[in-house]
């Protein structure tokens, strides 16, 4: 269950199952591997095995910070729009 803190590419892995829903959506867990899916993002949260990374982006440059960037920015406009209707 721990939740990766940042961005990157999987260099060594052992039965390595995520848990991507948080971004997702989906709630079936996604199996890496070097071959296949190496990329691990941000958010996820690491449900069996074992792995290391090459860390690839962190904040406000990795995935979910990205969403969180888009997400406070549509509700900034939310609130420029409320505060031109109250004027």
């Amino acid at each position: 269950g721990d939740l990766l803190p940042a961005d990157g590419v999987l260099i060594q892995g052992n039965d390595l199952k995520i848990d991507e829903s948080a971004l997702t959506g989906e709630s079936d867990h996604v199996r890496k591997s070097l071959d296949k899916d190496p990329l691990l993002l941000s958010g996820t949260h690491v449900m069996e095995g074992s792995g290391r990374m090459v860390v690839t982006a962190v904040g406000v440059n990795s995935q979910s910070g990205i969403i969180f960037t888009l997400l406070g920015a549509a509700g900034d406009d939310e609130d420029d729009r409320r505060d031109r209707k109250g004027d």
